[in-house]
């Protein structure tokens, strides 16, 4: 007999990351500067704009109803080499 207990959310899910690199505008970065200096003090937790960003987005995606409705989920379509 296991005395092991299933917890409610179960095993996590494995993620792969990667690394992207962009520019943007003086202003935005700024921005997004500022906002992580917000986030960190309406939650306690230090964190810099870079670990916010991939976040972020995904907030955006997930909102946008055109991405969503035009086939979000879906596998990009092969670019010709």
């Amino acid at each position: 007999m296991s005395t092991t207990r299933k917890l409610r959310l179960g095993p996590l899910p494995k993620t792969e990351s990667v690394k992207v690199t962009f520019s943007c505008p003086a202003g935005l970065k700024a921005d997004l500067e500022r906002y992580a200096a917000l986030h960190a003090q309406a939650y306690g937790e230090a964190v810099d704009a870079a670990t916010l960003i991939p976040h972020m987005l995904d907030a955006f995606m997930a909102g946008d109803r055109g991405f969503r409705k035009g086939g979000a989920g879906k596998a990009a379509p092969p670019k010709p080499s």
